[in-house]
């Protein structure tokens, strides 16, 4: 019983330790230098992991109380995360334009690759028999 409480989390944390495994060896093979990035790619990591364990939560929270309104919490969860999002990337945003982008691509390839995430277990929950 207690397993299936977890699971959700358990298989986010799984998830997010492949996707980060991956993309420090994608970024050590092709020798890009994260020393100049405003945010390390751990950091960003747990920041994304966090939210969306954190959207994780609301969405279970709202399946047991109103199983209707899971869809809807999540447009909510997910506009809340978009906001906190742009004030995170702000100071990547005015960094000169001349600047490697590398930093930019790989924060919005962070935040679709989780939205995605987000996205299948909501579909997941929504399709679970009540």
């Amino acid at each position: 019983m207690i397993l299936k409480k977890i699971l959700p989390f358990l298989t986010l944390l799984g998830i997010a330790f492949l996707l980060y495994a991956i993309h420090k060896t994608v970024f050590h093979s092709l020798g890009i230098n994260q020393e100049s990035f405003h945010y390390s790619l751990e950091m960003l990591y747990l920041f994304f992991f966090s939210f969306s364990a954190i959207i994780f939560m609301v969405l279970l929270i709202v399946k047991k109380r109103s199983f209707d309104n899971v869809g809807m919490s999540f447009m909510l969860a997910t506009s809340i995360k978009m906001i906190f999002c742009y004030l995170i990337l702000r100071p990547i945003l005015h960094v000169q334009k001349s600047a490697d982008p590398t930093e930019k691509i790989n924060f919005f390839i962070l935040f679709i690759v989780f939205l995605i995430i987000e996205t299948l277990f909501t579909i997941h929950l929504v399709n679970e028999k009540r």
